[in-house]
């Protein structure tokens, strides 16, 4: 059964970018969903905006080649799952 963080991303694959839902499977990589490398960044940025994170390059580079749409949700899963750092107030300039 799909999670809900990979129903969300199919959501975003077939509105956003027109992916037939045949071809949205865990396995799919992000190379097999035919999208240049342009449509690709604006992908994994529609991810993160309907997530509210920011996914840091070195914890997924989709131009790396065989990622899966399973190993993008556990990404994610494990981002929404850390706690927020709050950064401290700046201090007001005199």
């Amino acid at each position: 059964m799909p999670s809900p963080v990979f129903n969300s991303i199919a959501a975003i694959l077939e509105g956003d970018f027109k992916i037939p839902s045949d071809q949205i499977r865990p396995d799919t990589t992000l190379v097999d969903l035919g999208l240049d490398s342009l449509a690709l960044m604006e992908f994994v940025f529609a991810v993160e905006d309907a997530f509210q994170l920011r996914i840091p390059e070195d914890r997924l580079d989709p131009r790396e080649a065989g990622i899966t749409l399973e190993q993008l949700c556990s990404v994610v899963d494990e981002m929404l799952d850390q706690p927020v750092t709050m950064l401290p107030p700046l201090a007001a300039h005199a």
